[in-house]
């Protein structure tokens, strides 16, 4: 059973994390520039979720301490959208980051299908069910099943860090992982500035 606490701002300066802290977001749609940050969840592998509704004119100091705090690990699923989100509309770069998504890619290789739903049911043999991932996360009030969804979206994220360890260093790419990983601030700047198609690493 997870715990689900919702802040409709701030989280509280007291609320701290191990070592690391899986992350999520939630947005309006997918434009980097159009669509406003909604929510960020936050797990700590186990068993809580911390929702922050993000408000338009309020402040986030404590959020922000906690995802530029360089001794808690910060996990996404797909850490490339969210990072470029929290860097343009919360300004601050998120760092450490571990994206389970690249993880994936690297080290699952028998596969083309690295969403988290089929990941986790691969890697944890848990189902996930995505009904409220296209519902209106700009609601003054969540329903009860969106903060149930939003709040599965970093149950895992722990678990699956775990397992993918294992087999990026099994299959000898652990190392190149964390430089992945690395450089993830880099590619959320790019975002920001339009340069992700044409990809200014592509031939072309």
């Amino acid at each position: 059973m997870t715990n689900i606490k919702l802040f409709k701002g701030d989280i509280p300066a007291d609320l701290s994390f191990d070592e690391s802290v899986a992350v999520d977001c939630e947005m309006m749609g997918l434009d980097l520039h159009r669509d406003r940050l909604c929510l960020v969840q936050l797990g700590d592998g186990k068993g809580n979720a911390y929702l922050v509704q993000i408000i338009p004119g309020k402040e986030y100091p404590n959020l922000k301490k906690l995802m530029t705090d360089e001794k808690v690990l910060k996990i996404f699923h797909y850490a490339r959208m969210d990072v470029a989100k929290i860097l343009n509309d919360l300004g601050v770069m998120v760092h450490p980051v571990y994206c389970t998504k690249i993880a994936s890619k690297l080290c699952r290789t028998y596969t083309s299908f690295h969403g988290l739903k089929n990941v986790c049911y691969d890697l944890l043999g848990s189902t996930l069910s995505k009904e409220q991932q296209t519902s209106d996360w700009g609601a003054k009030e969540l329903s009860d099943e969106q903060m149930q969804y939003a709040a599965t979206d970093v149950l895992y994220l722990h678990a699956l860090k775990n397992k993918l360890d294992e087999l990026l260093k099994r299959e000898g790419r652990y190392e190149l992982a964390q430089e992945c990983f690395n450089f993830l601030g880099t590619r959320a700047k790019l975002d920001l500035l339009s340069f992700d198609e044409p990809d200014i690493f592509a031939h072309h």
